[in-house]
């Protein structure tokens, strides 16, 4: 979608009327204050929004940055950011709940991802960004606007290539996960993610740029550690993709949907086959709260054809109706930090969290859940 064809509602709940328009025909919000360069830049950018840039009163008194819609007004502070993804977003909305009276915190970036909007918005924090994205709810003001898909460049720090949390990068995301409190050497991440040390050192420079790491000492002896787990698991969530990922719908008869993944794993382990159960049937085996199992997912080595262990298992590959779904990704991913599990062999806590938050079936909440009860964090 075009910039220029964005809709956008303001919706001012007072007893004059709703007024709804198309921004294209016209500014609908004024952001006024001691913006800084970048940020006078992008909202530039975004129809339907005006900029007064206010200076610096007498006595080096900072003005006051106001968002204005009608004849409605509010104070707020603003940050700006070059990227916001889910890592950043979380920072942001904990320093939101830290600000101090009904000020509210308003986001300026050049681009956020889905999961960050997500985030922001659950966290009351008000957005606005250069691909046209507004979401801004205050008393008696309601901005909402769609922006464009984001270029595949986004993210990108110029003149290094761009380390995603996806992939081996992933695994080293989930060994640092593992254990919070480490102090990490680039050697020990690299040995623990069985990953190349250059790939190990990129990936905890970029943490530490986000700022999700910190750094002591140096030379050989110098070590990070994780400072916030909670945004790296919202950044890794929301950036690893299996690649690859074929899957086979089968069925076998089952008295005890909640038996059928003790069955399975030991039948699936009796012919050597590599193996994780995942998504509900897999978080089960963790937490009580997980009652309805309706289809047993399972990760297979990829070296194991989907219709060999079909068989092994004693269950008929159907095109419908099924109760278990076998699935495989290169690299084995997936199969990564395994546990066993009251004799079950489970995926670990944060690959159920991931397959929970894309299982269609009640999955985002169950994942919620987990990493209330379970992860902690």
């Amino acid at each position: 979608m075009a910039v220029g064809a964005i809709r956008c509602r303001v919706l001012r709940f007072t007893e004059s009327a709703i007024f709804t328009g198309d921004v294209k025909n016209g500014p609908i919000v004024t952001i006024k204050g001691p913006l800084e360069k970048e940020a006078v830049r992008i909202l530039q950018e975004v129809p339907g929004v005006t900029v007064e840039v206010e200076p610096t009163l007498p006595g080096g008194r900072q003005p006051d940055f106001l968002v204005r819609a009608g004849d409605v007004t509010h104070v707020v502070e603003v940050k700006a950011q070059r990227v916001t993804n889910a890592a950043a977003a979380r920072q942001l909305a904990d320093y939101a709940r830290q600000i101090p009276g009904e000020t509210r915190l308003l986001l300026i970036a050049r681009s956020t991802t889905e999961e960050a909007r997500r985030l922001l918005e659950d966290a009351g924090v008000a957005l606005i960004d250069g691909l046209g994205n507004m979401r801004v709810e205050l008393p008696g003001m309601f901005l909402w606007a769609e922006g464009r898909s984001p270029d595949a460049g986004v993210g990108r720090v110029p003149g290094q290539p761009p380390v995603r949390l996806t992939g081996r990068a992933g695994v080293a995301a989930q060994a640092l996960l593992r254990e919070p409190q480490r102090r990490w050497r680039v050697n020990d991440l690299a040995e623990e993610a069985a990953i190349s040390t250059a790939l190990a050192h990129r990936v905890l420079a970029r943490l530490e740029r986000e700022n999700l790491v910190a750094a002591e000492g140096a030379g050989p002896r110098r070590t990070r550690h994780l400072t916030n787990p909670t945004a790296l698991l919202d950044l890794w969530a929301e950036e690893m993709r299996d690649r690859n990922v074929r899957q086979v719908r089968a069925f076998r008869l089952a008295r005890d949907p909640r038996a059928q993944a003790t069955t399975l794993s030991k039948d699936l382990a009796g012919a050597n086959i590599e193996h994780a159960v995942t998504g509900p049937a897999g978080a089960a085996q963790l937490a009580p709260f997980i009652t309805a199992i309706p289809v047993t997912d399972i990760w297979i080595a990829e070296t194991t054809p989907l219709e060999d262990a079909a068989a092994a298992a004693g269950a008929e590959i159907v095109n419908e109706g099924q109760n278990i779904v076998l699935r495989r990704a290169v690299g084995d991913e997936p199969l990564v930090f395994r546990e066993k599990v009251e004799g079950i062999w489970t995926a670990n806590r944060f690959r159920l969290f991931l397959d929970l938050r894309h299982d269609p079936r009640r999955g985002r909440e169950q994942a919620d859940r987990l990493r209330e009860e379970v992860i902690g964090f």
